[in-house]
């Protein structure tokens, strides 16, 4: 999730936090689109325009597609109070500059992120 070359939400499991995008599994019958705009919805509460598929990359879980999104007007928020979740929390939103960022030293490493950056 990117706003004018800019990164964010932050997250926290285990006692670490890090730099993450909204993200999760595919629900049954829906399709990968589907469910990349349902996860922006549920984790930082902003309404997706379009979706471009980027690459898949391996994970220690299997292949994470990633997808550039565009998303509508509005200050993105933390969670969503309604969904009850035993996955990493997200902490904080910050738009952090993406020439700022640096993955040695922004936390437990987010693959995907890394490479996808050049492709944003």
């Amino acid at each position: 999730m990117v706003r004018e070359r800019s990164l964010g939400p932050s997250g926290r499991h285990d006692g670490l936090e890090y730099w993450t995008l909204p993200g999760g599994g595919i629900a049954d019958g829906e399709t990968p689109e589907e469910a990349v705009r349902r996860e922006v919805e549920e984790e930082v509460g902003l309404t997706p325009l379009s979706t471009r598929y980027l690459i898949d990359v391996p994970y220690p879980s299997g292949l994470t597609a990633c997808f550039a999104v565009t998303v509508a007007d509005g200050e993105p928020r933390v969670g969503h109070d309604e969904l009850p979740c035993d996955c990493p929390s997200l902490v904080s939103v910050d738009w952090v500059p993406l020439p700022a960022v640096n993955p040695e030293t922004m936390g437990a490493p987010i693959p995907t992120m890394i490479v996808v950056w050049p492709a944003l």
